[in-house]
């Protein structure tokens, strides 16, 4: 399993000419089907997708329809053992509460690859 991070999903939607490449390797690692993703991915892909200002800026309707075409991935909830396993590897790893989120979410659902721009 590969775990998907939000940049991804924003690159797969982006209509930016500067990120058409990006784009479409996007588009194309989400055709595969052993990829995991969490809510908390799910939440922030929203929140940019639809952010004021944004140029190719997502409707309501268009973001909480791709969401549910996300959930035919295996989807990561947010759990308290999951935020103190963050917690914890935050510590241990000295990076940011975020990435030790998804690096813990990602381990929670079996994957041995987090898919991302960072």
């Amino acid at each position: 399993m590969r775990f998907v991070d939000t940049d991804i999903l924003l690159y797969a939607v982006s209509t930016a000419a500067e990120e058409q490449s990006r784009s479409g390797i996007a588009l194309s690692l989400l055709e595969a089907d052993d990829l995991a993703l969490s809510v908390h991915v799910l939440e922030e892909f929203y929140v940019q997708a639809t952010r004021v200002g944004k140029p190719d800026r997502l409707t309501h309707d268009q973001a909480a329809s791709l969401i549910e075409s996300f959930l035919r991935f295996p989807v990561q909830e947010v759990t308290v053992a999951l935020m103190n396993a963050a917690l914890t590897a935050k510590a241990r790893f000295r990076i940011s509460y975020w990435d030790a989120a998804i690096i813990e979410a990602a381990r929670c659902l079996g994957c041995s690859t987090v898919l991302s721009e960072a």
